[in-house]
């Protein structure tokens, strides 16, 4: 057998894998009866999107390195087992991506389920980032600053680092000080895909 060979198997095993977590989460969910957590894909110039959606809002935005079996265990366990895949839930979110990407919207009006967000320090800041409008930038001190740490910059890049909900709490546009875009949940090159997509431009404090 060759390398190549090797690799189709591994890569065919990783999908079955893959396709029979996604199926054991969607059974558990039918045999409790009701969806309480609804995912679907979309697609996007930055890579395809898992979006996340429950009856309070929009739980969780994942990136395309994140194993969809991963991601789908951890909405069951710290939010629900009632998971399951559903187009009409999330179709609201999923719109308002498309449009983003697109330049058409400028904003979000979808609601947020903060659940997965530590309280305290944390929510705090990423509430203070969900302010930052399009086409604007701030620093990481003034956020932590705004959520009442003005000394914990790094802190609050430890919170930024872990949105869930990526875009509609936009940490893309969190930047240093010092210059730069700093570093990115998502990888730097798509912070730096955001931040012309919006036409942003980083400024010191």
């Amino acid at each position: 057998m060759t390398d190549r060979d090797l690799t189709v198997t591994w890569t065919d095993e990783l999908e079955a894998a893959s396709r029979a977590a996604v199926q054991r989460v969607a059974e558990r969910a039918k045999r409790a009866g009701l969806v309480d957590v609804g995912y679907a894909s979309v697609d996007s110039p930055i890579g395809e999107l898992l979006v996340a959606v429950t009856r309070d809002g929009l739980v969780r935005v994942a990136f395309p390195e994140e194993p969809e079996e991963h991601v789908l265990d951890d909405l069951a366990t710290s939010v629900s087992p009632r998971v399951l895949a559903s187009p009409k839930m999330t179709d609201a979110v999923r719109r308002q991506l498309d449009a983003y990407f697109e330049g058409r919207r400028t904003s979000f009006r979808t609601p947020i389920d903060w659940r997965l967000v530590q309280q305290g320090f944390f929510r705090r800041v990423l509430e203070e980032t969900a302010r930052i409008p399009f086409g604007a930038v701030s620093t990481y001190g003034t956020v932590a600053g705004l959520a009442g740490s003005p000394r914990a910059a790094r802190a609050a890049g430890n919170a930024l680092h872990e949105n869930p909900v990526p875009f509609v709490v936009p940490c893309h546009r969190v930047v240093p000080s010092s210059g730069g875009i700093g570093k990115y949940g998502g990888q730097e090159w798509r912070k730096a895909f955001l931040l012309r997509l919006e036409g942003a431009v980083a400024t010191e404090e």
